[in-house]
C-alpha cells in the first residue's frame, strides 16, 4: 500500500499535545492522510481512553494505522495492545520503528513525549510508515502471536 493511501489517526495525552501538532503538520507537508482523532477535545481522559479509543478504530479497520503520544508511550502500548487484532509497540529510534512494523506487523507506534524530540521523532514516524511487514522468517512467528492473542481474549473462565 502506498504511503499516501494509507489511512492514518493520532491522538494523544494532555503531555503529548504539542508534539502532536508537530507530527501532524510533518505529515500533511508530506502528502500524508492523517486523522486527529482529538479525543482529549470531546471529553476528559487520561491515556487508557484515549489509547483505547485509537485501537478500536484500527480493531475496526477505519485505519490502517495509527500514533499515540503520551509521557513515556508506554501506557499507550499498553492500552492498545488489550485490544485484540492490534499491535502497539513503543519505538524512540529509527531500527526500531521499521521493524516494529517489518517484523512484527504493528498498526500503531506509541512514542513518549518526555522521551524523544520532535526531528526524532518526525525520523521514527517516517521510518514506521515507510516499512510495510516482510513475511518471511517473521510470520510464522507473528502468526503465533496474533493464534496466543486470540486464545486469550476467548478463553473461558
Amino acid at each position: 500500500m502506498a504511503n499516501s493511501d494509507l489511512r492514518i489517526a493520532i491522538d494523544c495525552d494532555e503531555t503529548a499535545i504539542d508534539l502532536k501538532k508537530v507530527l501532524c503538520d510533518h505529515l500533511k507537508k508530506r502528502g500524508v492522510h492523517i486523522t486527529d482523532l482529538d479525543y482529549l477535545g470531546q471529553e476528559k481522559a487520561d491515556y487508557p481512553e484515549i489509547g483505547f479509543h485509537l485501537a478500536q478504530e484500527i480493531q475496526k479497520r477505519h485505519y490502517d494505522r495509527g500514533i499515540l503520544i503520551c509521557g513515556t508511550g508506554l501506557g499507550m502500548a499498553m492500552i492498545a495492545n488489550k485490544v485484540e487484532g492490534v499491535f502497539a509497540g513503543t519505538c524512540h529510534d529509527v531500527y526500531s520503528a521499521e521493524r516494529l512494523k517489518k517484523s512484527n506487523d504493528a498498526q500503531v507506534l506509541t512514542m513518549g513525549a518526555r522521551v524523544i524530540g520532535p526531528e526524532l521523532a518526525k525520523m521514527v514516524v517516517d521510518a514506521w510508515l515507510h516499512s510495510e511487514f516482510q513475511g518471511g522468517g517473521s510470520l510464522p512467528k507473528v502468526d503465533k502471536m496474533r493464534e496466543l492473542e486470540h486464545a486469550s481474549f476467548h478463553r473461558k473462565a
